[in-house]
């Protein structure tokens, strides 16, 4: 089905096709430097913005304004020499405004971003837009078409950016998207699901400690918020890095299309369209934005089955019972309660845990907002808010330790994606 969900990708005009805890403050330390990333000193330099209205030139070809062009990026070569072509659209508008990027899927399994940029590219029309929209609705085409979250190497495309020229083979497709595609970027959405199992709640993941990440998450209407500064490697720290304000859009879970999920997300783009001036909407939520500056992995502390029918999104109290682990041989039940007052924003799903295994993502409510906010979101040990970072080397289908031909590369636990 993945591989049939890509052609209809590729193909011109498929747009019109309708397819059905942890603390999480860590102190500030300095980000180790990974073998295949650049560091923010060695990044490119962010493209100035055209002077004047007319086409813009991406990919090799020119658009015009009014035009819209279904282009292809080349993510690498494959084992015959043929080029690996990644469907690219390109929306500019008749009149001038900001360039906005949509990119999904640069972990193979997560689905609900495709279709949610699929979507929002479908119902824009390109004589009513003012401004530019880049969507790049399945960046890690390799992993998608096999239904792997990773690339063929057993990497993870989202810890190699802006990434190397001559680096391994993420560093390599890293590399060449962000040149080609991110740099003309002014404003970036990146989707991403639940990973191992998880689901999350529909929510942004922003460094709200920059001015710019913080004006750009107010234009989302009611969608939750959640303060991170962003591992390094990852797509969001490197463009916000160059100055290119960038969230992660998380919602729902991995391998699985949730149409309730994309109903949300393109209900979200299009107040920020509508909030960035590109495109006038008629109904666009008030409500308020829940914010919050901190967040916690609860963990299980036996092994067994877990079950739990809290969903994603609940306000939870302190002592409120999660979920029961119970041992499959004796039946012994240990339960999971809430240390924290708030909400939960991502939950593993029923399925056998391991004692150690990340359960429930809790929230927390803080009244002292503006001190909250002093210190980032993080993650303990070797979880970020739903990756494995120490478990990246394994193999997500075979469970086969994988050592890099270079190094092994070393990530920041504060992020997931």
């Amino acid at each position: 089905d993945l591989a049939v969900y890509t052609q209809i990708l590729a193909v011109p005009g498929a747009r019109d096709l309708e397819v059905r805890a942890l603390d999480t403050t860590p102190p500030e330390t300095a980000a180790p430097a990974l073998p295949d990333v650049a560091t923010p000193a060695t990044m490119p330099a962010k493209r100035a913005p055209d002077e004047n209205w007319g086409a813009i030139e991406i990919l090799g070809a020119h658009v015009g304004p009014g035009r819209r062009r279904d282009l292809h990026w080349t993510a690498g070569q494959s084992f015959a020499g043929s080029a690996i072509e990644t469907p690219i659209v390109v929306i500019r508008g008749r009149k001038p405004g900001p360039t906005l990027c949509l990119t999904a899927a640069i972990h193979g399994d997560e689905l609900n971003g495709v279709e949610i940029v699929r979507r929002v590219l479908a119902g824009v029309d390109e004589r009513e837009l003012a401004g530019t929209i880049i969507g790049a609705p399945i960046v890690n085409l390799l992993g998608f078409s096999r239904g792997s979250r990773y690339l063929p190497d057993r990497r993870d495309l989202n810890r190699y950016f802006p990434g190397r020229a001559e680096g391994s083979l993420a560093s390599r497709i890293a590399h060449a998207f962000f040149n080609d595609v991110v740099l003309h970027c002014e404003r970036l959405v990146d989707f991403h699901t639940g990973s191992f199992k998880r689901t999350n709640l529909p929510q942004l993941r922003a460094n709200l400690k920059n001015e710019k990440v913080r004006e750009f998450v107010e234009r989302f209407g009611a969608t939750a918020v959640l303060h991170k500064t962003g591992g390094r490697g990852t797509l969001r720290y490197a463009a916000n890095a160059i100055g290119i304000p960038t969230v992660t859009f998380e919602l729902g879970e991995p391998a699985t299309l949730q149409i309730k999920h994309v109903r949300f997300g393109v209900r979200a783009l299009d107040t920020l369209l509508d909030k960035l001036g590109m495109v006038e909407r008629f109904s666009l939520w008030s409500e308020p934005q829940p914010v919050f500056y901190r967040s916690r992995w609860l963990r299980a502390f036996r092994g067994g089955i877990l079950t739990s029918n809290i969903r994603v999104g609940a306000r939870v109290s302190v002592g409120d019972v999660l979920g029961i682990v119970t041992n499959p041989l004796t039946s012994e039940e240990s339960t999971i309660l809430s240390p924290h007052n708030g909400r939960l924003l991502g939950r593993a799903l029923d399925q056998f845990v391991l004692p150690g295994f990340a359960t429930f993502h809790i929230g927390i409510e803080t009244r002292e907002v503006a001190e909250a906010a002093v210190e980032p979101a993080a993650v303990d040990d070797e979880y970020g808010d739903d990756e494995l970072a120490q478990d990246e080397l394994l193999d997500d289908e075979a469970g086969a330790r994988v050592l890099p031909d270079d190094a092994v590369e070393d990530v920041l636990d504060e992020e997931i994606h």
